[in-house]
């Protein structure tokens, strides 16, 4: 019963995953929502794991890039809540803009613009962020 259970599960998720794996916006939104998560919860690991090479190359250790972003980027290290706001691909989703509002601390709210790249393996990558105060939507 309990394998049965898991193999239903399995092929959900499998359903789930194919149905979005050629949709670059959805693939870049679960990579910063992954990352935003792991911030919360202060694994450095996770959060370094969605970085793409360039950053890791900037930042060697999991532990000087979780450093950098806790310092550099608190609203995104600590975001209260966050929706994702518009997209723009380029290059037919090589590269992926998505702007990310965030409200974090004190209630201050944040427009954060993450650069996201396509990878060989067929990953998306962080492969920066601008962060700016900002209230509301004005698109990328």
């Amino acid at each position: 019963m309990l394998r049965r259970f898991a193999c239903l599960i399995l092929s959900m998720l499998l359903l789930s995953a194919a149905s979005w794996a050629g949709d670059p916006v959805s693939n870049a939104r679960a990579v910063i929502s992954g990352q935003i998560n792991a911030f919360r919860s202060d694994d450095a690991e996770a959060a370094y794991a969605f970085a793409s090479p360039g950053i890791r190359s900037t930042f060697r250790t999991e532990f000087q890039f979780l450093e950098m972003v806790r310092k550099t980027y608190p609203p995104v290290y600590r975001a209260d809540s966050y929706a994702f706001g518009r997209s723009k691909l380029v290059g037919g989703g090589e590269l992926v803009f998505q702007e990310v509002l965030i409200s974090g601390s004190q209630g201050k709210d944040w427009t954060a613009i993450y650069e996201l790249r396509l990878m060989d393996d067929g990953a998306y990558k962080v492969n920066g962020v601008r962060l700016r105060r900002n209230t509301s939507s004005t698109g990328i």
